[in-house]
């Protein structure tokens, strides 16, 4: 791979560091040129800093995960040149730990039952992440008659703040904005609040690298790290890409896959999009040397400070 040896060279640094990254794709479809923004961003802060780069396959949402989609990505990125350290970690495959998680809650009366379908909580006011805002109905009991169907985080009311390394302060009352959010879901599955805050930290995760579609998440993120006791990263989160209409690149508004026969020409496109400023002609160069100019010239401070860029022509 053509980042291999750039991966040795520096792995020798990160314990000195003290810099762990990920790069956490759900494998819900094809990697497109917004999975690529925040795959090569994570990457190049991570290998820039002399840190380790890791790969976690979000498939937490089992109904959603597209079969051959995660084996397609991870060819992908290594014909783009990517390599990461250690084994890519499953999430399906951590549903123990997450239990082990959700007990400690709900031990601590961290968690309660909720009886409320979508349908009912649908009409409720709308939360910053364009979700309806839980009314709290099931929070002091359960309706008479009604069974619990999923489990909910008890939110306190106050700001959970952070300061992010591209965006600035982010704060965000959950109670106010968000409500009691999902751990455990109706169908039995563990919601992805909770698999990424138990992932971070046991992989210890010290710089979240990612798009700012996710902005929103990570005060419910930090909520839980508090309740766990568990160490909260960095976070950085670069411009999410969107297409014509301003909807988010994904599989639901038909993204394009990225052209792995021309990967130079998508980094570079990438490299531009992340303010980089490659030069002339490295679109038509070798690999090697983009990934090399790429680590040895990557630059925070020409990231741009906004949250939705359109995505380039052709992608």
């Amino acid at each position: 791979m053509a980042l291999r040896y750039y991966r040795n060279m520096m792995t020798k640094d990160a314990a000195a560091t003290g810099y762990r990254g990920r790069f956490a794709p759900s494998p819900t479809g094809s990697l497109h040129f917004g999975s690529l923004v925040a795959a090569l961003g994570s990457c190049l802060d991570a290998r820039a800093a002399g840190g380790e780069w890791l790969l976690r396959m979000e498939d937490v949402d089992e109904p959603r995960t597209m079969p051959g989609a995660a084996a397609a990505i991870l060819a992908t990125l290594e014909r783009f040149g990517f390599s990461w350290d250690g084994e890519v970690v499953w999430q399906s495959r951590r549903k123990p730990r997450y239990r082990a998680a959700f007990e400690r809650l709900r031990l601590a009366g961290e968690v309660f039952a909720c009886a409320c379908t979508r349908r009912e909580v649908a009409d409720s006011a709308l939360g910053p992440d364009g979700a309806p805002r839980y009314p709290g109905t099931c929070r002091d009991g359960l309706p008479p008659g009604r069974e619990g169907r999923a489990w909910r985080f008890r939110v306190e009311p106050g700001q959970f703040c952070f300061d992010d390394l591209l965006q600035g302060r982010i704060c965000q009352d959950l109670a106010a904005e968000v409500g009691d959010f999902v751990l455990l879901r109706a169908d039995g599955l563990f919601a992805y609040q909770l698999a990424v805050v138990v992932d971070d930290a046991e992989q210890g995760i010290t710089h979240v690298v990612r798009g700012a579609d996710l902005i929103d998440s990570t005060p419910r993120q930090i909520a839980l790290q508090e309740r766990l006791g568990l160490p909260r990263p960095a976070y950085l989160h670069l411009p999410a890409v969107v297409n014509a209409a301003g909807e988010k690149l994904s599989k639901q508004t038909r993204a394009r896959e990225v052209d792995d026969l021309r990967p130079q020409s998508a980094l570079a496109s990438a490299l531009a999009f992340l303010g980089q400023q490659p030069p002339e002609g490295m679109a038509d160069g070798d690999l090697d040397s983009l990934w090399r100019w790429a680590i040895m010239h990557w630059n925070r401070d020409r990231l741009p400070r906004r949250r939705r860029i359109a995505a380039p022509a052709g992608c």
